[in-house]
């Protein structure tokens, strides 16, 4: 029963991209409108809100384009799927994009905002079990997704650690079934972002203080977090479409930046099984993990270091032993970037 459940979950919120958005009422058919195709880095949550709710409320028909919301199946899918001109525009882990822009430098890929000055990557197991520092994960198994951030970015984290990845077994699993495996005793621990692992677990029945959570950053990977990476050839073809779709989808994060509560209504109608309790509380969750900079708060979000920047291309290539080809200039522009009072939260 609960395998065939997982399907039928699986497949509703797979729909939930450009066919589906045409069956929800709530969403205007503006067909004389440029169109941009956009992917969310995870499952709808209570941090993906924002974006269903920019259809919603019609933030993107009155920027001036038409925007198709699809789910996303981990941050190291949204670089793959852009660069494969499955979607125009979307929204992800920057270092899981950062490691695809190395690995591929031919790939065609800008990032055109940067969300998050702080990451949330991290790994989690159980508190009562074993593992008492990263270290002690050598010799167990991790459940995660093969898209998955926290599993992608693993090798990086293993090496300012200490850890020898060696001795780690990894167990590749859909995104639903990451956080049972946990529950389950099935696997050790499971990587990916915080708020999506640590309120799913919740939801199952593993409380927060019965979780440890490593996040990655508290060994040193302290690097630039979610960002919305676009094709370039996409860009520069389409410089007011792409703008439109970020004025509309940062109107929409400003207000449920601010106050969740109308977002969260909004992924009730799209999802109408969530649980408003646990998406509530990971709303609130991600803002204590993820306290936003001094820079973007006095300067809008989006405001980058280029120091910082530098530093975040360069831990991604030399831990990953990739030749040093990224640059700022390469990596990332804000050409495409709302005006500064749209961005201020």
């Amino acid at each position: 029963m609960t395998h065939r459940k997982t399907q039928l979950l699986t497949r509703r919120s797979a729909m939930i991209g450009s066919a589906a958005v045409i069956g929800m009422p709530w969403i205007a058919r503006a067909q004389a409108l440029p169109k941009v195709r956009f992917t969310a880095g995870w499952a709808f949550q209570g941090n993906q809100s924002y974006m269903l709710r920019a259809q919603k409320m019609g933030y993107f028909r009155e920027a001036g384009v038409d925007v198709a919301v699809s789910r996303g199946f981990g941050s190291g899918r949204v670089p793959v799927d852009i660069a494969g001109g499955v979607f125009d525009l979307g929204t992800g882990e920057m270092s899981a994009t950062l490691k695809f822009m190395a690995e591929n430098p031919d790939s065609d890929l800008v990032i055109v905002s940067i969300l998050e000055d702080t990451n949330q990557v991290a790994m989690t197991v159980r508190a009562d079990g074993p593992i008492k520092t990263p270290k002690d994960i050598e010799g167990g198994t991790l459940a995660a997704p093969e898209s998955d951030v926290g599993r992608q970015l693993f090798p990086a984290f293993a090496r300012v650690a200490g850890i020898d990845i060696s001795k780690i077994t990894w167990i590749s699993v859909s995104p639903e079934l990451r956080e049972p495996m946990l529950v389950q005793k099935r696997a050790t621990g499971v990587t990916g972002n915080a708020s999506s692992t640590a309120l799913s677990l919740k939801r199952l029945g593993i409380d927060l203080p019965q979780q440890r959570i490593f996040f990655y950053r508290d060994s040193g990977l302290d690097l630039y977090s979610n960002c919305y990476v676009a094709s370039r050839k996409f860009a520069e073809k389409n410089p007011a479409a792409l703008k439109a779709a970020l004025t509309g989808l940062f109107r929409a994060y400003v207000d449920y930046y601010r106050d969740a509560t109308d977002s969260l209504k909004v992924l009730m109608e799209v999802e109408p099984l969530t649980d408003l309790a646990i998406e509530t509380e990971r709303v609130a969750y991600l803002k204590q993990i993820l306290p936003m900079g001094k820079a973007m708060k006095e300067q809008g979000i989006s405001t980058v270091d280029p120091a910082r920047l530098e530093l975040c291309i360069r831990t991604i290539e030399e831990a990953y032993g990739l030749p040093k080809r990224l640059t700022k200039e390469r990596v990332y522009t804000d050409a495409y970037l709302p005006a500064q009072n749209i961005r201020m939260v």
